[in-house]
């Protein structure tokens, strides 16, 4: 299937990220972020997400987004009609609206980076890094190697799962449950990623090559025309929510 991003660099999502989340960022108001949500969700088709596909990995969102609110909205900076008052807490017009903001807020952010991250190969990107962002070569083996690691805690929280049934312990509440297994995950995480650090290490991979001689790279990593052409679309999407919250009268920088 032919999309948007199928011949685009790495660098060209990274820099759409940017691009598209920046401007919502320096507003905190409902327009300009349900309108990029709902551009984000009309675009996903274009960039080779489904939009199952992209309900399935945003879920989460659905019960962090409410909860970001809420401290807003109770102790948000009062203004216009008071709905109610108990002591620190005051829901106010201007909470309620700042509450409503920021839900859409993370909402705004977070889906563009699920949908333009989805997909990225950790080679290419580790090409991209240091061949078009010039980073430092040991940095860049070390994000690719993350990024590889990343795609096995799937694998590791089932693995998880079993020995724990194996061992009897698996019908516990779903709170302890969900704490227990993230701590024996996070362990997990940090012992492979010792373990990994170690194994590249020994291989030569944080040291620089004999002679001052620079690193080389199996595969060249260009921006193109399509790069420029995609980033001038994202640029164009980018605008549209900021001139519909300024035309709205709803732009506020910061809240304020």
């Amino acid at each position: 299937m032919t999309t948007l991003l199928n011949n685009a660099n790495p660098m060209t999502r990274l820099a759409l990220m940017v691009v598209l989340t920046t401007p919502v960022l320096m507003s905190i108001d409902w327009v300009s972020a349900a309108v990029l949500v709902v551009l984000t969700v009309a675009f996903a088709p274009l960039c080779g997400v489904s939009w199952p596909q992209l309900g399935r990995i945003a879920w989460p969102l659905a019960v962090l987004a409410p909860l970001s609110g809420v401290s807003m909205l109770l102790y948000g900076r009062p203004g216009g009609q008071e709905y109610f008052s108990l002591g620190l807490i005051t829901v106010t017009e201007n909470s309620v609206s700042l509450a409503v903001a920021i839900m859409l807020r993370v909402l705004a952010v977070a889906l563009p980076v699920l949908m333009l991250a989805r997909g990225m190969d950790a080679t290419a990107l580790g090409d991209a890094l240091a061949q078009v962002a010039r980073l430092p070569s040991r940095f860049v083996l070390g994000a690719v190697a993350g990024m590889r690691t990343v795609s096995v805690l799937r694998d590791d929280w089932d693995a998880l799962a079993l020995a724990r049934r194996a061992r009897g312990v698996a019908d516990e509440g779903r709170i302890r449950r969900l704490a227990t297994m993230s701590f024996g995950l996070l362990v997990l995480s940090l012992r492979r990623g010792g373990h990994l650090a170690t194994a590249m290490e020994a291989r030569g991979f944080g040291r620089t090559p004999p002679g001052g001689r620079e690193r080389t790279w199996a595969r060249p990593s260009k921006l193109g025309a399509h790069d420029a052409a995609v980033l001038a679309l994202g640029t164009c999407v980018a605008a549209v929510p900021v001139v519909a919250a300024v035309l709205a009268g709803t732009w506020r920088w910061l809240g304020l």
